[in-house]
């Protein structure tokens, strides 16, 4: 997908046309894979408000990026590069494949951490030497030979993996403007050049293995994070993946030629092969055929088409050759509109500032105030320079926000952990976040709270016999109701044979001759069935010479745990709803059978991103969970958000989880867990406080030295990881919601 996305302008036949026309504004998507933290955002968005011409920017945490809508006339994307990059950061238009730069920071931190912690383990065996109860035995030569190999590890490594957080300090700095990098770097900086400076001199005061640890466990963090964004990617980019990149054309003159779809004009005759993407909207103007339609109503059944029905991009033609006069191309199709709702949806997203990047605006500038503080303290007090840098040194690594860093991460990667145990994939870094601050939850139907696979009825008596000649039929067809035939019968163990001969009329059925006259399977018309019923319409029938037709009637049946899923849910205080493009009859239907109350058959993608902006507004936090293409919309425009992995391959990338299997009890056990792990989140910071409450006092009165202050930093990263390592293994109950959580944010 390219990274400009226009924005359309009014309708001619509107009233607004006869106005005076609006200024045409485009919306352009710019990757930015250095923002950080929530203070990035900040600064970025501030700095492109003040760009001439731009009327909004919005930038994006999780994704990395950028989007910016503005007024061509007087800006272009070029100027928004050079003012994104005047904020510190480096920006590029999104492209083709832009997401592999998560997948090459995620490489270039790899080694890094290799590095790290190889100098980092080898220095601390070196420092265990020099500062064990027996060092007295050691003599100045030796000690100084340890430094001198501890310096020697330190400096190229150090040099070597710290280089993530010296380019973004530089960054920072060169935008004058602070970040928490650069405290990290200052003290990373300041520990190595004074620890060779001493090394140089021969005294004790050496602290290489303080920064080499320092730069290990920042690492991880950075590392920790960076994979969990390099699964992700826009909803609205993985869509028009789908769009057909050629059509076939028949020309007025007769001639056949294939020509790239953003060519199609209006008008255009296309040749749609079997098995093909439909290239535009159009309609049919010759042919008989089934299409996969599932991204306009969900539905995962395949509907008939014939001249005179409208069909759209990015369908699938699956049964015989169509011939379709085009009536909208490129970015005016349903496919480019769906586009458009979901980038909407992704830039609406109530955006979720973590803890740690709040306290970030004012943590890095406190940090460097309080470690000037120790130093002029200390010198004005008269003690000498060295004594005065080591404790301004050891406030920097103290305060390092290494705890801080990890807080949630670790918790992350606990809680990801145990959810993959259950068949339940995170994927967005903010996703369990946002799951436990949901306190309405919307369901689409149909592969959701259903299995999105037709299945025989149990409630209408079928003979053995007739179910084992109209399944030898259905055996050669591909259709959804003749494979459910199939499976019916070999679920009830009733023997039959594939029969040959066998022809396939699309959109109608399967025929069969046999010595007593032709056996039909198919539609009501296609059998000659009278049809009197329309509540209860068999969905197909078989007939064969002699007999009265027999109806085969199918139905969706609902995941095997949904309705006790449905019932914790409610009981917790949770609102639901079930949102589907499925007809009106099944939805109320399925509704009826779990105890919902609140439902709507029939809807739309816009309806269905409508209802949740509704939501929003009433001061709702919605889980929206999905499958089709029609809810990828949906899916990103919600608070947090919820695939089976049976889901269309956008609607797994719009949503922040992907749970396994046939039960829908994962999106129960991902609440738990999202829940558990905000409150363990909250208690890691509390542990991080703690820490700097405790030693950062001590460290401005010199009772901390370097050493002990990298120790006091390194045990306060563990405590946080072990608190978080708790969530793997702990019982979890999911506590009722109460109304004060929709009005978080």
């Amino acid at each position: 997908m390219e990274g400009a996305v226009r924005a359309q302008t009014a309708d001619p036949g509107s009233p607004e046309s006869n106005a005076a026309p609006a200024p045409a504004r485009e919306t352009h998507v710019f990757t930015a894979p250095e923002i950080m933290c929530g203070g990035c955002l900040k600064t970025i968005e501030t700095a492109l408000a003040d760009t001439p011409g731009v009327d909004s920017a919005r930038a994006n945490l999780s994704a990395r990026r950028v989007t910016v809508t503005f007024d061509p006339a007087v800006t272009s994307p070029e100027l928004v590069v050079v003012a994104i990059k005047r904020a510190g950061f480096s920006a590029a238009p999104l492209i083709d494949g832009g997401d592999e730069i998560h997948a090459a920071r995620v490489g270039e931190l790899m080694p890094r951490v290799g590095v790290a912690g190889f100098a980092a383990a080898n220095i601390m065996l070196l420092s265990v030497s020099v500062w064990s109860g027996h060092a007295s035995d050691m003599d100045d030569s030796m000690k100084s030979l340890f430094h001198w190999i501890s310096a020697l590890i330190a400096l190229p490594a150090i040099a070597y993996a710290a280089q993530p957080f010296f380019k973004s300090a530089y960054a920072a700095l060169s935008a004058r403007r602070l970040n928490m990098d650069v405290p990290i770097s200052l003290g990373i900086t300041l520990a190595t050049a004074m620890s060779f400076v001493q090394t140089m001199r021969g005294t004790d005061h050496v602290y290489f293995d303080a920064a080499a640890m320092l730069v290990f466990f920042l690492l991880i963090g950075r590392l920790l994070d960076e994979q969990m964004r390099a699964r992700t990617r826009s909803a609205a980019e993985n869509l028009m993946s789908l769009k057909a990149l050629t059509a076939t054309v028949l020309d007025p003159d007769g001639a056949v030629r294939q020509i790239p779809s953003r060519n199609l004009i209006p008008g255009m005759t296309m040749i749609v092969a079997a098995g093909e993407r439909i290239a535009a909207d159009g309609v049919v103007q010759d042919g008989v055929s089934e299409i996969d339609e599932s991204l306009i109503s969900g539905e995962t059944l395949p509907k008939p088409v014939s001249r005179g029905d409208r069909v759209h991009a990015g369908t699938l033609n699956t049964a015989a050759p169509l011939r379709v006069t085009t009536t909208a191309t490129e970015d005016n199709t349903l496919l480019a509109e769906l586009s458009r709702l979901m980038l909407a949806g992704e830039q609406t997203r109530g955006r979720y500032v973590r803890l740690a990047d709040r306290a970030a605006r004012l943590y890095a500038p406190a940090v460097h105030l309080l470690g000037l503080s120790t130093l002029i303290g200390w010198l004005v007090t008269g003690h000498g320079w060295e004594i005065a840098l080591t404790n301004a040194i050891a406030v920097l690594i103290i305060t390092c926000p290494c705890a801080l860093a990890l807080a949630v991460p670790a918790v992350q990667v606990a809680a990801i952990s145990r959810l993959f145990g259950q068949g339940v994939l995170v994927k967005a870094a903010d996703g369990l976040e946002r799951l436990s601050e949901v306190d309405t939850i919307v369901f689409d139907k149909t592969g959701t709270l259903s299995m999105g696979e037709p299945t025989l009825a149990l409630d209408q008596p079928i003979d053995a016999d007739v179910l084992a000649r109209a399944a030898g039929l259905a055996i050669v067809s591909r259709h959804p109701y003749a494979q459910a035939l199939v499976r019916a019968a070999r679920a009830r163990g009733i023997p039959f044979e594939s029969q040959l001969g066998v022809r396939e009329f699309p959109g109608s059925g399967l025929a069969f001759d046999t010595p007593d006259g032709e056996e039909r399977l198919g539609s009501a018309l296609f059998t000659g069935a009278a049809v009197t019923d329309p509540r209860h319409l068999a969905s197909l029938w078989y007939a064969r010479p002699g007999r009265a037709p027999v109806g085969f009637r199918f139905e969706d049946r609902l995941r095997s745990d949904a309705p006790e899923t449905i019932a914790a849910l409610q009981a917790a205080g949770y609102r639901i709803e079930i949102l589907s493009g499925d007809r009106a009859d099944a939805v109320s239907d399925a509704a009826h059978a779990l105890g919902v109350t609140a439902y709507q058959g029939g809807v739309r993608p816009e309806e269905k991103l409508n209802r949740l902006t509704a939501l929003k507004s009433q001061g709702r936090t919605t889980l929206m969970v999905g499958d089709g293409l029609n809810d990828a919309p949906a899916l990103a425009a919600g608070h947090a958000s919820m695939s089976p992995s049976a889901a269309a391959d956008i609607s797994q990338n719009a949503a922040d989880a992907v749970f396994q299997g046939e039960k829908l009890g994962a999106v129960l056990e991902a609440l738990k867990v999202a829940r558990r792990a905000h409150r363990m989140a909250l208690e890691n910071f509390g542990i991080a406080m703690l820490y700097n409450i405790a030693f950062v006092p001590m460290a401005v009165m010199g009772y901390v030295t370097p050493l002990l202050a990298a120790i006091a930093m390194s045990t306060s990263s563990i405590l946080v990881t072990g608190n978080a390592l708790r969530l793997r293994t702990m019982k979890l109950s999911l506590d009722r919601v109460t109304a004060s959580r929709s009005k978080q944010s």
